[in-house]
């Protein structure tokens, strides 16, 4: 028994710290998760704990993940473990009947798990962590008391100063489709032998006041007596979709400038904005000086935001503004504003209001002379 415990003690610790290191890399992305959960679920009005919840979920998985792998306040970790798994499984149970987001998010964007998979797992870890929990009285501290609270809270304080700076100056680890080194257009391509997704189409008809399902099979095309009523297609199985597939950038003449952008074989500086109306103003301007200075110099400037027409004039600055889908600009970068530079398509750098270069255009310049 001591042997399956120990066994227990390096998958579940393990499991939650890389789950909570993962999310600590890109804070931002368990916040959308959690936008993306309180949407689907009617919820919008705690759309601003998102955050803050992220922080702590994260922070409270690496250090349960932590105690219980090194043995470092054990009992705690894995009380705590037993708390977190108890509050999961059903809740990803419920996740996997209702499906009302694709990816649970449990493991950052490093892993995508569906959400049966993610109930499957959490199965598992279940009934790991029940044995732990049973023996946890077993369990032996590792230094004293005071030493092992010491390095506990030192740990808590590590985690959340480690996504802090992540927050602020991007993700350590990118593990985004846009990340530095990407030629976008290798990841828009579809082979052509990919799977295609795969519907199930259903027709429900009505007679006699009895409405009834049916399939493309037996539907009743030639009994004039049923009365269509609706069609309803789900998906059974889904096809392949590239690793980049929503990525269209419009401006505001409404033309898709995309090919523009990515067939330029010079460089190109995008300026990454979600909502303009929400954006630091001294922070936009500190781009939108850029800009002109990039533009002066003969280097394509464009701010993509997911703002509307009237915002957008009301920005009026001489400097080109377009359109792109606010979950594109959330994929594409974690900061707002943030800024990519793109060379014949090719994502060369990325920087974050916090570390964007005061002089941009000589960074770009020493790049071309290096090349």
């Amino acid at each position: 028994m001591k042997i399956i415990r120990l066994i227990c003690r390096i998958i579940t610790g393990s499991v939650f710290v890389f789950s909570g290191a993962v999310k600590a890399i890109d804070p931002l992305g368990s916040a959308y998760k959690f936008h993306d959960y309180f949407q689907a679920f009617n919820l919008d009005f705690l759309q601003p704990l998102c955050l803050p919840l992220a922080i702590i979920l994260f922070t409270a998985e690496f250090i349960v993940g932590f105690s219980v792998l090194t043995g470092i306040r054990q009992k705690e970790g894995i009380f705590g473990m037993f708390i977190l798994i108890i509050f999961f499984t059903p809740l990803t149970f419920i996740l996997a009947l209702a499906n009302p987001v694709s990816d649970c998010g449990c493991f950052g964007d490093a892993i995508h798990l569906t959400n049966w998979e993610t109930f499957e797992k959490n199965i598992v870890l279940f009934l790991m962590v029940l044995i732990l929990f049973t023996g946890r009285k077993k369990s032996s501290a590792t230094f004293r008391p005071v030493t092992e609270w010491i390095l506990t809270i030192s740990v808590i304080i590590l985690c959340a100063g480690f996504a802090i700076y992540n927050l602020i100056f991007l993700p350590v680890i990118d593990f985004l489709p846009y990340n530095t080194g990407t030629h976008i257009r290798d990841k828009m391509i579809i082979p052509d032998d990919a799977p295609i997704n795969q519907y199930e189409t259903t027709f429900i008809y009505e007679k006699g006041g009895e409405q009834k399902e049916f399939t493309l099979e037996n539907y009743p095309a030639d009994d004039t007596a049923w009365k269509f009523i609706e069609q309803k297609s789900v998906l059974k199985k889904k096809g392949y979709e590239p690793k980049i597939h929503d990525f269209a950038i419009t401006n505001i003449n409404n033309y898709d400038i995309t090919d523009s952008i990515l067939n330029n074989p010079g460089y190109t500086l995008l300026m990454i904005v979600r909502k303009l109306e929400l954006a630091n103003p001294a922070k936009l301007g500190k781009g939108f000086k850029a800009g002109k200075e990039c533009l002066s110099e003969g280097i394509d400037f464009y701010i993509l935001t997911a703002s509307g027409i009237g915002e957008i004039k009301k920005e009026e600055n001489g400097l080109p503004i377009c359109q792109v889908d606010e979950t594109t600009l959330k994929t594409m970068i974690r900061s707002n504003p943030g800024y990519i530079v793109l060379k014949n398509g090719t994502i060369i750098e990325k920087w974050s209001w916090a570390n964007f270069p005061d002089d941009v255009l000589q960074v770009i310049k020493n790049d071309r002379n290096q090349n």
